[in-house]
C-alpha cells in the first residue's frame, strides 16, 4: 500500500506552534508523511509576531514544482498567503501540477496573538482566484466576514447564513469554525453544495493555549483527505483531533504567552 503524503503550502512558525511547523506535527501524528512549500518566514513566538520575511513567488513555484513532481501527493492544505502575487503562484502551480488532489484552505489572515497576516488587497486575490479552486475552507468568524466585506457573525443561524454566501462565491465546501464564537460550546458548521450542513460541537475547554488551531484542524483535515476519507468524516475526525489536542494543551509548558496544542497528545505528554 502507497503510503498518503501530504503537502502543505503555509508560512514557517519560529515558536514551533503553528504554520508548516504545525501541519507536519499534524501530518505525522495522524500517520501521513508530510512535505512542505513554505510560503513566508515570521520571526514568532507565543506573544506575537515580530516580523514577516515574504519568500519571493518564483522560489515558491519552484517549491511546488519540486515537491508535486516526484512526490505522490494526495492532498493539500494551504495556510499563510500574505501577499497577492503569491496566491497568484500557488493557484497557477496546483492547476498545472496537481490539478486532481484535494486542496483544503484555512484563509489565515490574523495569528492568535492579534497580529494581522494578510494584506487587503491579498483578501480579494484570495476571494476571487483560489477560493473557487479548493475542495474546502476553513475560516473562522472573523475570517468569513473578512471574505465577505460583512460584520462577524454573532449566532449560529447568522454564522450558516455566512457559509452560504461563501458556497455563492464558489467555494466547493464551507468549514465555518465558532472557536471565536461565545457559549459553552465550540460550534462548527459544514456546509457543502450537494445541500449537506452537518453541526460539530465540542465543549468549549478553558485554556490560553491555543496557539495554531486553525492551522492544526485544517492540517488534520487534509491528512484524512490524505488516507481517502470522504470529507465529512475527513472534517469529524480532524474535530476530534484538535479538540483533544487544545484538552491537553495545559499538560505544555511552552512560552509565556499563549502556547501551542498538544499535537502528539496519544504519544506522550
Amino acid at each position: 500500500m502507497s503510503t498518503p503524503i501530504a503537502v502543505t503550502i503555509a508560512g514557517s512558525d519560529s515558536g514551533g506552534g503553528a504554520g508548516i511547523q504545525a501541519d507536519l506535527k499534524t501530518f505525522s501524528a495522524l500517520g501521513t508523511y508530510g512535505a512542505s512549500v513554505v510560503t513566508a518566514l515570521t520571526a514568532q513566538n507565543t506573544r506575537g509576531v515580530q516580523g514577516i520575511h515574504d519568500v519571493p513567488p518564483a522560489f515558491i513555484a519552484a517549491q511546488m514544482e519540486s515537491v508535486l513532481t516526484d512526490l505522490a501527493v494526495t492532498a493539500a492544505k494551504i495556510g499563510m498567503l500574505s501577499q497577492g502575487d503569491v496566491i497568484a503562484t500557488v493557484t497557477e502551480a496546483l492547476a498545472r501540477l496537481a490539478p486532481r488532489i484535494p486542496v483544503v484552505l484555512d484563509p489565515v489572515m490574523v495569528a492568535t496573538s492579534g497580529d494581522r497576516l494578510i494584506s487587503d488587497a491579498a483578501i480579494d486575490t484570495l476571494r476571487r482566484r483560489l477560493l473557487p479552486q479548493v475542495d474546502l475552507i476553513t475560516p473562522n468568524l472573523p475570517e468569513a466576514a473578512a471574505l465577505l466585506g460583512e460584520t462577524v457573525a454573532e449566532s449560529e443561524n447568522a454564522a450558516v447564513a455566512q457559509g452560504r454566501r461563501l458556497l455563492d462565491l464558489g467555494a466547493r465546501a464551507v468549514l465555518v469554525k465558532g472557536g471565536h464564537g461565545a457559549g459553552s460550546e465550540s460550534v462548527d458548521h459544514l456546509l457543502m453544495r450537494d445541500g449537506t450542513l452537518r453541526r460539530l460541537a465540542t465543549p468549549r475547554l478553558p485554556t490560553a493555549n491555543t496557539h495554531g488551531t486553525g492551522c492544526t484542524l485544517s492540517a488534520a483535515i487534509a491528512a484524512g483527505l490524505a488516507h481517502g476519507l470522504p470529507l465529512p468524516e475527513a472534517v469529524s475526525r480532524a474535530k476530534a483531533y484538535v479538540t483533544a489536542a487544545i484538552a491537553a494543551a495545559d499538560t505544555l509548558r511552552i512560552g509565556r504567552g499563549h502556547g501551542p496544542v498538544h499535537h502528539f497528545h496519544a504519544l506522550w505528554g
